[in-house]
């Protein structure tokens, strides 16, 4: 018994030891960074200069903060999308102690309870997935604070280069940790935030296009990520409520102890926080003004347009009774962009053009918008020149300056530089706003380009300047100062002032897509009647295509570049397209609620004007106005030596040569998926059902088959021309039959018209009065619809060429 009694006590004694031992290995903070460079801030924290370790003091457990993970220095490639200035995930996160780790969790900020029965809230958390988004161990203690090596989650992709990468089929890269570190020069810990970066090397194998197009080593692709760890603000935010007709986006969230009868779905607007000093005067200052900062590497004259076009802003705060609310400066040279305390306008580099961006660091509990954050696309400015270069033919001298045309230029980027911040603002898109006189900077707009009786391009008119009516009315709605009115009946006053005023509002979902249908929401168009300003577009084309030549570039330049200038030339009409084809089957709406007077409901696209539309876009398809002229095809020749063709070149069928078929061809094509769009032709089906007044199917597509398939070409080039407009209509016309997303009833009267004209050609290709060419190709086309009418199949040995880019522009 005796030694059982001495056994377990030398068993106690070694257990003791042990955990003696255990606590004595946990130093205090102090001891552990003795040695370590200090940076007290929000979470302070420090630098191990030896082993190149941040460590993170973290002295607020189950305290929620906002965790801003961005990427400073990206790859440059607009195809890839990992861009400069790039925000990534916004969370809402906690530190929470498990024993010796240390876990950062995400909360789920989309299910809530907003109640104050702790229980309801708890059985919402318990009951939605929470994300872990990583575990530390804790390395050092004191009785306020642990000590977290967060080195590792530092080098780690958060910002998923190696997912987005795979997805762009870039090739297969992973994190080179050896290659990888800690970036002192921007990490910082400040009172209310702290900022830490990290610089970040991936290494891979079988790189692609657009990698080997930017990187000095394909196989080696090093960028930048940082985090920013932010205090929340103050709870003395008022979230305003929003609307769909108010021009902002929407933050939602569900919540669960709702009233029943109620909605579950809150959504907020975002917005910056402001308030004016005086609620009682109809104009005051703020008692904080929304200040952005411009990056200080834009060069002149661009940097001035963009300090210009960001100051608009300041008028629709004015309208909505501030003073010097919107204020914009160049940012400081010892400040960092990525610094959450410092909205700011980014220029960025990139190998090809691409899109700008407006976002923003949201606090996803109100929608307060705590960081907005701007990306502009260096290379836009000079597409805008380019276009105009096209247009113009301005060098006949060959060395002038061509001041008129950058002048033009720098109002498109006026206008981007307040239509991306105006996202920041927490507005979306405007697409309808070009029918009123231009009434948005959130719209995307077309120059507006004539000739005058001189034959002289102007541009005066290329760009609004200025903020538009509904600029104004939109941030009246989002930032008015409230503090003595009732906010409900006052916001329902500025919705019921945009109709009285005639403003339209209609954003993205109902515009970009090919089968859209809203009358009035397109991209890069002009006017209120689309179907003239296609017309006009194309008079403006036509005459800009006959004096196309030498005068279209500089004196020592390669006569090939030509090439690239004709492309944007020749494909301006494209845009106005796009929206000539929404009329056509086109429904007109708006975002309408209970309670509007009157109620406009779902109206159909009047007869005459589709009549117009239809009319308007066959006109795209005559082989007169798609044929190039002998001076431009007589001028151009191949690549010279030094130079490569680009993503903006033509792509062809004739070898280095310009082909003349080409861009016929591409502008053909685009025309028809405009026109036999599938959920287009459905909707006419329908219209033909519900009533004589409305434009039919059988309409259409007897006004297409009589002029693509019933044409009588003037000459031998435009004869070519008409043949592939009437090979590309019956291979459209063929793949909407043999697809799932036609109905029946467009399939049969489809395959009706593909049977006449089976027909048709092979009774014109015995006529005696037709060529041998004609004749054949009538023959060979009568067989390839036979064969499909047969079988069921297009034959699969012709693929129509891919159109150069267009957007952005």
């Amino acid at each position: 018994m005796q030694k059982i009694k001495l056994l377990g006590y030398i068993l106690f004694t070694v257990l003791l030891t042990m955990i003696t031992q255990a606590h004595a290995a946990i130093k205090s903070i102090d001891e552990f960074t003795g040695k370590m460079n200090h940076f007290p801030g929000y979470f302070s924290f420090f630098y191990d200069t030896e082993n190149g370790k941040v460590y993170l003091k973290v002295d607020k457990l189950e305290q929620q903060f906002l965790l801003q993970q961005s990427l400073p220095n990206g790859l440059g490639s607009n195809d890839i999308g990992l861009d400069r200035g790039q925000l990534g995930n916004t969370h809402l996160v906690q530190f929470e102690r498990f024993g010796d780790k240390v876990m950062l969790r995400a909360v789920n900020t989309y299910y809530r309870a907003n109640t104050s029965n702790k229980a309801e809230q708890q059985s919402i958390n318990e009951a939605f997935a929470s994300s872990i988004l990583a575990g530390f161990k804790v390395v050092a203690q004191n009785k306020r604070a642990l000590l977290i090596d967060y080195t590792p989650y530092l080098l780690s992709d958060v910002h998923g280069v190696n997912r987005t990468l795979a997805a762009t089929k870039q090739g297969n890269f992973n994190l080179d940790e050896s290659r990888s570190a800690v970036y002192m020069s921007r990490s910082k810990a400040f009172i209310n935030n702290t900022e830490l970066e990290a610089v970040l090397t991936f290494a891979g194998t079988q790189p692609g296009k657009f990698v080997r197009e930017i990187s000095p080593d394909a196989y080696s692709l090093t960028v930048h990520m940082h985090h920013s760890l932010i205090k929340l603000p103050d709870d003395n935010y008022t979230p305003r409520n929003f609307h769909p007709q108010s021009g902002f986006w929407s933050i939602e969230h569900k919540n669960y102890a709702a009233a029943l009868g109620e909605s579950m779905y809150v959504r907020y607007i975002p917005r910056h926080r402001l308030t004016k000093k005086d609620p009682s005067l109809p104009i005051s200052e703020p008692i904080e003004p929304i200040v952005y900062y411009l990056d200080p590497g834009v060069p002149e004259p661009v940097k001035s347009a963009l300090l210009e076009g960001a100051q608009w802003w300041d008028e629709a705060f004015s309208a909505a009774g501030y003073k010097n609310a919107f204020i914009i400066k160049v940012l400081p040279t010892n400040a960092d962009p990525m610094d959450i305390r410092y909205n700011v306008v980014q220029w960025v580099h990139r190998a090809t053009r691409g899109w700008s961006y407006g976002s923003s660091v949201i606090d996803p509990r109100t929608g307060e918008i705590i960081k907005g954050h701007v990306t502009l696309g260096s290379l836009r400015v000079r597409q805008d020149i380019l276009i105009a270069e096209a247009l113009a033919a301005p060098y006949l001298n060959g060395n002038e300056i061509a001041k008129a045309l950058q002048a033009m230029a720098l109002d498109r980027i006026r206008q981007l530089s307040a239509h991306e911040i105006g996202h920041t603002l927490g507005i979306s898109h405007n697409f309808a706003a070009s029918v009123g006189d231009r009434a948005s900077v959130m719209d995307y707009p077309h120059p507006l380009l004539s000739f005058d009786e001189q034959g002289k391009l102007d541009v005066s008119r290329g760009y609004a300047t200025g903020m538009g009516v509904w600029d104004t009315q939109v941030i009246k709605y989002g930032y008015s100062d409230f503090t003595n009115q009732n906010e409900t009946a006052a916001l329902a006053a500025i919705l019921k002032e945009n109709n009285t005023k005639g403003l339209e509002f209609i954003s993205d979902s109902d515009a970009r897509a090919a089968g859209g249908a809203h009358p009035t929401a397109h991209l890069w168009d002009n006017g209120a009647a689309p179907s003239e300003e296609l017309l006009r577009v194309l008079e403006v084309r036509k005459q800009a295509l006959a004096q196309f030549g030498i005068h279209n570039i500089k004196t020592g330049e390669a006569l090939s570049q030509l090439e690239e200038k004709l492309v944007p030339l020749y494909l301006f009409h494209r845009y106005q397209v796009e929206a000539v084809a929404k009329l056509i089957a086109g429904v007109n709406y708006k975002y309408e609620v209970r309670g509007d007077k009157p109620v406009k409901g779902a109206q159909v696209v009047a007869k005459p004007a589709q009549q117009q539309a239809v009319k308007a876009i066959l006109t795209t398809l005559e082989g007169r106005n798609l044929v190039l002229p002998e001076s431009i095809l007589a001028l151009i020749p191949p690549k010279a030596y030094g130079e490569s063709r680009t993503r903006e070149s033509i792509v062809g069928r004739t070898g280095l040569t310009l082909d003349a078929m080409a861009l016929p061809e591409v502008a053909v094509q685009h025309s028809l998926s405009l026109l036999l769009n599938a959920q287009r032709l459905n909707r006419l089906a329908q219209q033909q059902a519900r009533s004589d007044d409305f434009y039919s199917l059988d309409e259409l597509l007897l006004q297409l088959y009589k002029q693509v398939f019933v044409a009588l070409p003037s000459n031998n080039m435009v004869a070519k021309i008409t043949q592939r407009v009437q090979f590309l209509s019956a291979k459209t016309m063929a793949d909407l039959v043999a697809s799932d997303n036609v109905s029946p009833e467009v399939q049969a009267q489809l395959r009706y018209y593909l049977t006449k004209l089976k027909d048709d050609f092979e009774q014109n290709s015995l006529l005696s009065n037709t060529s041998i060419g004609e004749s054949a190709f009538k023959q060979y086309l009568a067989e390839q619809v036979n064969l499909f009418l047969t079988t069921g199949s297009w034959p699969d040995n012709f693929k129509a060429l891919p159109i150069p880019p267009g957007s952005p522009i």
